[in-house]
């Protein structure tokens, strides 16, 4: 299994990147946010997901864990598929994504080529129903997993608290990287691009 390839970048298409690890090219389909950040002939490290089908393997690259994370949960929707989460995430980020799960956002999901209002709106629900799921089995262990409430937040914290828990992020690190940012100052997307900044480094 591929976790990321690290090398120089030899192509740049659209949807397509090329890293020359070794002498050998990996094609990576990926997100124009990952392509916007790659320069022909300049290293770069993409981390990456091998989708196996019968008939070919393709294998996806984004430049940061944020985006792989958020590309992991959306094929884990049904019917949405590796295409179809590249789509989602060239036209939003992966907090814009955590947002409009948590605020019931489903025309920011449409803005991607491709995803309709059905879409949209089953991403939105099995996202939810899965933090609320991890919500209860945090509780049941005691770990505190229901501090990160699965109904509508009430405050700007708690909105940050579960569009962070959307992508995967476990109470106990939300809580540590939020302690330190100024929830008043800020409107919430900043807040959790602040927050996603700090679990990368």
């Amino acid at each position: 299994m591929f976790y990321y390839v690290s090398g120089t970048v030899t192509e740049i298409e659209a949807g397509l990147a090329v890293i020359d690890c070794g002498g050998v090219g990996y094609a990576c389909a990926t997100t124009n946010y990952t392509l916007s950040q790659l320069k022909k002939g300049a290293p770069a490290k993409l981390y990456t997901y091998l989708n196996v089908r019968e008939d070919a393997m393709e294998l996806f690259g984004f430049i940061d864990q944020n985006e792989l994370r958020s590309f992991k949960l959306l094929i884990s929707v049904s019917g949405v598929g590796p295409r179809a989460a590249l789509a989602i995430l060239s036209a939003i980020t992966p907090q814009q994504l955590a947002l409009a799960v948590v605020t019931d956002d489903a025309k920011a999901l449409t803005a991607a080529p491709g995803i309709g209002k059905k879409i949209a709106q089953r991403v939105i629900l099995e996202l939810k129903d899965k933090l609320a799921g991890e919500d209860a089995m945090g509780a049941s262990s005691g770990k505190g997993g229901a501090a990160i409430a699965a109904a509508v937040p009430h405050s700007k914290r708690s909105e940050a608290q579960a569009a962070l828990a959307v992508l995967g992020y476990g109470s106990a690190e939300i809580a540590a990287v939020l302690k330190d940012i100024d929830m008043d100052a800020l409107p919430l997307e900043d807040i959790i691009r602040q927050a996603l900044k700090k679990m990368m480094k």
